[in-house]
């Protein structure tokens, strides 16, 4: 199964990090949030990558470039132009980079990544958020439902404090300080489980994923969603890196839910018995959650 990644964006609300590289690369314990979010999927038995890069996308393809060398032992015999590799603790990733230019839409991006796709189900995720998100038990649950696309359904805890106002009053009923868990609406947190079949719902580079191909997904009863009550977190601003980036330090990150022994090629069973079960009923027949679910 493979990952397609969007990496492509500006990130102009954390612009005093991606003025100068693309906001998947912002680092976060000395690692690209773009590594992290990797890390999740490889976890689950998922290795082979797409990304789809855009703004600033060669800095994305030079950083997988020296990845090799960088977490490998190495000698240079100067006077031969020789390299020899001694020890490699480099993760058994395949990572294709793809130029989904500059000004394209998440839907474009992913249309123009269709070729290295294929025609199984794979995974969709965007290359700003990581969470403790059970990949494995998301893919399973999208084949049982026999849905087109599956998104990640979270409760992002509030930033402010909500009360409630009567009509015609200036009292405060209720108050709740950053309201968080059941008293906030479910949203959607990415890491979708998608079918080719979706393909056929993006028309061009202007095409935004999160409106039309998801409306009308969602309308033909082919959206499902996979309920995440655990970690969810979206780097959008330089409060939400700082406070990652905490959490990675104090060792309180909750997404690192992969080991730190060296990496090694192998594939997670549970997801391969899961891809090799036939999918559930057709889609149509059932009703899917909408993106926002109540």
């Amino acid at each position: 199964m493979k990952a397609v990644i969007l990496a492509g964006g500006y990130g102009t609300r954390i612009s005093e990090e991606s003025g100068v590289r693309p906001k998947p690369m912002i680092e976060i314990g000395g690692k690209p949030i773009l590594w992290h979010i990797m890390k999740i999927y490889a976890h689950h038995g998922i290795t082979d990558f797409v990304v789809c890069c855009g703004y600033k996308g060669y800095l994305i393809k030079q950083y997988f470039a020296d990845y090799f060398l960088h977490n490998s032992d190495v000698t240079f015999r100067m006077d031969r132009n020789e390299m020899q590799i001694h020890r490699n603790n480099a993760e058994p990733w395949t990572v294709t980079l793809v130029d989904t230019g500059q000004e394209t839409m998440t839907g474009g991006r992913l249309r123009r990544v269709r070729e290295y796709v294929g025609d199984s189900t794979f995974c969709m995720t965007y290359g700003d958020g990581v969470g403790d998100i059970d990949i494995t038990a998301a893919v399973k649950h999208h084949r049982e439902q026999g849905v087109m696309a599956t998104l990640t359904a979270v409760r992002q805890p509030g930033r402010f404090g909500v009360f409630n106002l009567g009509e015609g009053s200036d009292k405060v009923g209720s108050f709740t300080e950053k309201p968080e868990g059941g008293e906030t609406p479910w949203i959607n947190g990415g890491f979708f489980v998608l079918e080719p079949g979706v393909f056929d719902y993006l028309k061009g580079d202007d095409t935004i994923w999160e409106k039309a191909p998801l409306e009308h997904l969602a309308s033909n009863g082919l959206l499902g969603a996979y309920r995440h009550t655990g970690f969810w977190q979206p780097m959008d601003t330089l409060r939400d890196k700082n406070m990652l980036e905490e959490m990675w330090h104090a060792g309180k990150a909750k997404w690192k839910v992969w080991s730190d022994k060296p990496a090694t090629a192998s594939s997670d069973p549970v997801m391969a018995e899961i891809l090799a079960t036939p999918v559930a009923a057709p889609a149509s027949e059932r009703v899917a959650s909408p993106t926002v679910l109540n």
